[in-house]
């Protein structure tokens, strides 16, 4: 009795494998801009597998959001982070503070040229050295002295001295900086790590200060007594002491490829390769430890003294750490830039000097809430050049009121004939970078096109006029005198 066989032929298995394909693209399309990111929603961290459960609620955090969660050990070699010259992933976490050695393919270069491709970093410190105690220096970190962690006794709490509570709402934030840390971080955010001081650089700037009573020390052969910590930190001189609210414990690095707009149509080549890293000083930030962990707080009533215990903001500070550094907030593209005459409204190939000129551009924002592009009209220092070699002229691009993310300005071409380019080139620290050129010309008025007579030239003509007159008058007397000598010779 022969049996039927069902195993596929080679047409039916192909067909099968392209449908299979098909299919995985269309979930992958449709799963696409469900993450809060501008920029994408896979996430590869790299932690130890047994540690995964102290990150707990971190990671279920970034997932909630519509983040892709891979995890990868540290030794591991795969999943790779590049593969044919491109990244495999849109954000890569680095929570391995601790361990000392990595695969092959996870070392300062590889996390260098991931930036340059475009994948968002965030990169946490530990107390000994590895990997990144070599690579913070490259973005202007300076890192104290190993097994140094921050140390503060106030205020007065039965943890360990370098397990330190951090008020939030207490931070410096200067005008022109974007605010990481938003009014929902209600809680203190407790920390414990190694703090580090910043370099000036235009591309650096600090997202959460070390109290100012706190200072880096060496705890390790000190008694536990302030005297001691501060005696053990002052031996050591010019690096031993670090203190203040001068350093920081969270800082973000925004890059400049790409030189575009970071989004936008008109951002050139390059476009979307503006990319974010988050230097972190200790991964217990993120830890559900100290998510859970409760803040003592004493309470002045009327009656005395109440203690009160507050929750961390740690669950929250987190995933806006993170959500900063994957693009969901402080990024903005320019959409659309228009430039023409006063009174026309049609863009022209060259202006002449002197012309009144519109230029008007439109700013849009990144709305993680609603995961689409919304007009922005908050950029209140925007400023426009028309600049040839120097720029000749700057000016306030200021918002326009009832056209929201409009920003326009009118000026005067210079008296000065050439090749000129509108730039806007803004760069605030914590927003994405905006830039943008367009090159036009500027032309001499044609011979046709200056004034028959000038009001402030009457004095030149009208000695232009005399000096005319005055010649044709002495011509005039000079040859009649010549005349009446002729007829006197002839008579005698």
């Amino acid at each position: 009795m022969r049996t039927r066989s069902h195993s596929k032929s080679p047409l039916s298995w192909s067909l099968f494998t392209l449908l299979s394909v098909i299919l995985s693209a269309l979930v992958q399309l449709s799963s696409a801009g469900k993450s809060a990111s501008s920029t994408g929603d896979s996430v590869l961290v790299i932690l130890e597998p047994e540690k995964k459960a102290e990150y707990s609620i971190f990671l279920d955090g970034l997932e909630k959001k519509g983040y892709t969660i891979t995890l990868r050990a540290p030794k591991e070699e795969h999943p790779l982070l590049i593969e044919d010259g491109l990244p495999n992933f849109s954000h890569v976490i680095l929570l391995a503070s601790d361990t000392k050695s990595f695969a092959k393919d996870i070392g300062p270069q590889s996390l260098v040229q991931l930036l340059s491709l475009g994948t968002n970093l965030v990169l946490t410190l530990g107390l000994k050295q590895n990997l990144l105690t070599s690579l913070a220096p490259e973005f202007s970190l300076l890192l104290p002295p190993p097994a140094t962690p921050l140390v503060s006794f106030f205020p007065e709490r039965s943890d360990s001295p370098n397990v330190i509570p951090i008020d939030v709402s207490s931070q410096f934030i200067p005008n022109d900086t974007f605010s990481v840390l938003s009014s929902q971080v209600t809680g203190k955010v407790w920390f414990s790590g190694t703090p580090f001081a910043l370099n000036p650089n235009p591309l650096l700037f600090p997202i959460l200060h070390a109290p100012a009573e706190s200072f880096a020390a060496d705890m390790s052969d000190a008694s536990g007594l302030v005297s001691d910590a501060l005696a053990d930190a002052s031996e050591k001189g010019g690096e031993g002491l670090w203190a203040g609210s001068s350093l920081s414990v969270v800082a973000g690095f925004q890059t400049l490829i790409g030189g575009g707009t970071g989004h936008g149509p008109d951002a050139g080549p390059g476009e979307d390769k503006q990319t974010r890293a988050v230097w972190v000083g200790g991964s217990s930030l993120f830890s559900d430890e100290f998510a859970k962990k409760q803040v003592v707080e004493k309470v002045i009533q009327e009656r005395g003294m109440k203690v009160v215990e507050n929750p961390s903001g740690n669950k929250q500070a987190a995933l806006e750490i993170a959500g900063w550094a994957f693009q969901e907030r402080g990024v903005l593209r320019i959409d659309e830039v228009t430039h023409h005459k006063v009174n026309q409204t049609g863009p022209v190939e060259m202006y002449t000097t002197n012309d009144e000129i519109v230029y008007t551009t439109r700013i849009s924002s990144f709305n993680p809430s609603t995961k689409k592009w919304e007009r922005y009209s908050g950029l209140k220092d925007l400023q426009l050049e028309f600049t040839m070699l120097d720029p000749h002229v700057r000016t306030a691009l200021l918002p326009v009121s009832g056209k929201p993310g409009t920003y326009s300005t009118t000026f005067r071409a210079p008296d000065r004939h050439g090749v000129f380019k509108f730039v806007i080139s803004y760069q605030r620290k914590g927003f994405t970078h905006l830039h943008h050129t367009l090159s036009v010309a500027v032309v001499p008025p044609r011979h046709d096109g200056y004034p028959r007579f000038l009001s402030a030239a009457w004095p030149y003509y009208a000695g232009a006029i005399s000096t005319s007159v005055g010649f044709l008058l002495f011509c005039a007397i000079y040859v009649a005198g010549e005349a009446k000598e002729e007829k006197k010779n002839k008579k005698e």
